[in-house]
């Protein structure tokens, strides 16, 4: 047993895994596992300096190595054995180490389908191999990149915040719909300050960072805050973390939308109005596919101008099968999506469906009252992106110059309108929107000012 594996049990505030164990070397480590870290360092950060550093000096710079400053001894650190070694040789130094993976699907009577642990013996054990692993299984069951990001984040999660001197080891388990991951060890802030994403108190810090380094995690404090914010567009129901005693154990169950078996079948058998709960793929706003006439259609309702819906009753003639504005004219039949793509036909119901629900919109702005304030106006025409959560990329970007060209916006109020994340706004459409001269900022030389806002650009 080495010596310093008391110290980590007697020490539960110290940085545990930054332990120097001076009687591991490099050769405890699994060079596989070492060699992918390094492949995928060098593309993530292709010009980086430690690209061209030799082994051990690499791994010193990451955190998996250390040195004793008070004397010449050196070793690996406890990081690096669990993310580098084996399991044979990790369980020398933390006996209650233990890594599991099962899957149980639908219709099973009992029993899992699939599993693997880190003593198999077929593979090295340690948690670098079980993230990419484990992964790989996850992304097999869910259809959207919000779920599998959101997944994806769950796990890192689990690996980096794990008390790995604690029992019960880390398991991650697919049944049914939902996914539990279950991690030895409680939060050490309250769960409130962990979701708000303000503070951070990680309990593995250089395993954090060796997964940040790769560009598997983002900065410290996020990962809560991040599943949180993606559960709108990943989930069809809220996070459950929960955390028990006796032994100290973290439980965190997610359950995604439906998996892509399921999409298929339920384009083909539910009617059209079921359809809203499983839009397709080219609806997605991150998928790239959107269809040119559908989303010109989608465009000709959002761009309709708010005072000419008010102004001229008479130009819109909603009826049941049919919109018409002005001379543009769209007709909910087969022969006009049949130009589209294939993938277009086989939703014909839904986008029926969709466009109705649009038409609704307008007449809802055909109803204004001509008391009515700016801001009940602006909370109206974004009920559109409230109501539906996936919308198409150039339909959200049209609505958004809609909402600044009424007043200049600050991305808090944008986001409480579209009830969409400040950061997915940001990032997704604002600076895009910002880059294409169709908005602009109110202070364009104090980007950071303090009441910073949008305003649409006239064309």
């Amino acid at each position: 047993m080495n010596k310093y594996t008391n110290s980590f049990h007697e020490r539960p505030h110290a940085l545990a895994d930054s332990l120097i164990l001076e009687h591991y070397s490099l050769s405890e480590l699994n060079f596989e596992t070492v060699s992918h870290y390094r492949e995928r360092f060098a593309r993530v950060k292709p010009g980086h300096p430690w690209n061209g550093l030799e082994t051990k000096e690499f791994l010193y710079k990451i955190g998996a190595w250390g040195k004793l400053r008070d004397s010449s001894k050196e070793g690996l650190t406890l990081a690096g054995l669990l993310m580098f070694s084996e399991e044979r040789i990790i369980t020398e130094v933390l006996p209650q180490y233990f890594l599991e993976y099962r899957e149980h699907t639908d219709g099973e009577a009992a029993g899992w389908t699939k599993r693997f642990t880190s003593q198999d013996g077929t593979w090295s054990g340690n948690i670098y191999d079980f993230y990419f692993r484990v992964l790989a299984e996850l992304e097999r069951h869910v259809w959207s990149d919000e779920g599998r990001a959101l997944l994806g984040e769950a796990l890192v999660n689990a690996l980096v915040h794990a008390d790995y001197g604690e029992e019960g080891g880390i398991t991650v388990e697919k049944e049914d719909r939902s996914f539990r991951f279950a991690n030895p060890g409680r939060f050490r802030i309250p769960i409130e300050a962990a979701m708000a994403g303000h503070t951070s108190n990680l309990r593995n810090p250089n395993i954090f960072k060796m997964f940040l380094l790769i560009d598997v995690c983002k900065r410290a404090g996020s990962g809560l805050k991040r599943m949180c914010d993606m559960q709108e567009q990943a989930l069809a129901c809220p996070i459950d973390i929960s955390q028990q005693t006796n032994p100290d154990r973290t439980i965190v169950v997610l359950c995604p939308l439906q998996f892509p078996a399921e999409i298929s079948a339920t384009m083909e058998t539910e009617p059209a109005g079921q359809l809203e709960q499983s839009e397709p793929e080219w609806l997605d706003p991150d998928s790239g596919q959107e269809t040119e006439s559908f989303i010109t259609n989608e465009l000709n309702f959002v761009s309709i101008d708010t005072n000419s819906v008010n102004n001229e009753e008479n130009s819109l003639n909603i009826t049941k099968n049919s919109v018409n504005i002005g001379s543009n004219s769209i007709k909910n039949e087969s022969d006009s999506v049949n130009r589209t793509s294939s993938s277009i036909n086989k939703e014909l119901k839904f986008v029926n469906s969709l466009l109705s629900s649009v038409n609704n919109d307008i007449s809802m702005h055909d109803s204004n009252e001509k008391g009515e304030t700016i801001d009940e106006r602006l909370w109206k025409m974004a009920e559109l992106a409230r109501r539906k959560k996936r919308l198409a990329p150039a339909v959200m970007e049209q609505l958004i110059v809609r909402l600044c060209r009424e007043r200049p916006l600050r991305l808090k109020e944008l986001a409480e309108l579209l009830e969409r994340t400040p950061d997915g706004l940001r990032n997704n459409y604002l600076g895009k929107l910002l880059e294409e001269g169709k908005i602009r900022l109110k202070y364009p030389d104090q980007p950071n000012h303090p009441r910073q806002a949008y305003i649409a650009v006239d064309e």
